[in-house]
């Protein structure tokens, strides 16, 4: 019992470091004085600096942050209203519904980015930050569903039956009751899907037209001419916003189950 244990730990510790070493390397050498040289050569926060000098990354930071705000306002409206939707209601059609909205989490995201850029050609929408945040609504409204509707799953449903049986109507049974009980839910909702939207590049790349570029099209461009010390400050700015947003998500959608 012993030895297997020894040995689940040992695959776990090979599996973690599989995971997380290329991230930490990239971290250190965000700090490293050399420029052209992968030998560590001082600590030094040059890099960050200059990062933060540059107006063409503080103008793709920009767009991204809109981006991601808006097309995640968006998913959290359209994620919710479909869960509550799917979950209350009793359509025969529910269940495919139900499949045909989840597809995009399943489905190939080169082949949405090549569907969406097909569709604003065919609609003759011209390509910017507008068309970058639909495409980003449309990943995101699934997975705004899936968290929604797993704490729907969980709720008493006598709740609302009560409030109803008090004279409330389904809309203020579903607002003064059931809506505060899925606020933690959609915060972790809203949250990861502000971080999808962050990190994405291949819809973006796709989507995005003349002054609409986002952090992750700006460090490709950047990638072009070679691995700089820039990318890699960039790159672990990029890691620890994404990893310290999914822990919030993960904290919240505990609060919720827990709740």
């Amino acid at each position: 019992m012993r030895a297997a244990s020894r040995w689940l730990v040992a695959v776990s510790g090979a599996v973690l470091g599989l995971l997380y070493l290329p991230i930490v390397i990239l971290i250190v050498f965000s700090f490293n004085a050399a420029r052209l040289s992968a030998v560590w050569q001082g600590f030094s926060w040059q890099w960050y600096h200059r990062l933060a000098q540059d107006p063409a990354l503080i103008t793709s930071l920009e767009n991204s942050l809109l981006v991601a705000a808006v097309s995640t306002i968006t998913a959290l409206a359209l994620g919710v209203a479909a869960a509550v939707g799917l979950e209350r209601g009793t359509s025969r059609w529910r269940e495919m519904a139900e499949g045909a909205l989840l597809a995009p989490l399943v489905m190939p995201e080169i082949m949405m980015g090549v569907g969406l850029l097909l569709l604003f050609v065919m609609i003759k929408m011209p390509l910017g930050l507008p068309t970058v945040v639909i495409g980003h609504a449309t990943f995101n409204v699934p997975v705004v569903m899936v968290i929604v509707q797993a704490r729907l799953r969980k709720l008493d449903p006598r709740l609302e039956e009560a409030a109803r049986d008090l004279g409330a109507t389904p809309w203020q049974a579903f607002r003064r009751v059931t809506l505060p009980l899925l606020q933690p839910a959609i915060a972790g909702a809203g949250v990861m899907a502000f971080t999808v939207s962050l990190d994405d590049f291949l819809v973006s790349f796709f989507t995005a037209g003349p002054g609409a570029t986002t952090l992750p099209l700006k460090a490709y461009s950047m990638i072009k001419t070679g691995i700089s010390p820039e990318i890699n400050a960039l790159s672990a700015l990029l890691v620890l916003v994404s990893m310290t947003l999914v822990c919030g998500s993960l904290l919240l959608q505990r609060k919720a189950v827990d709740g």
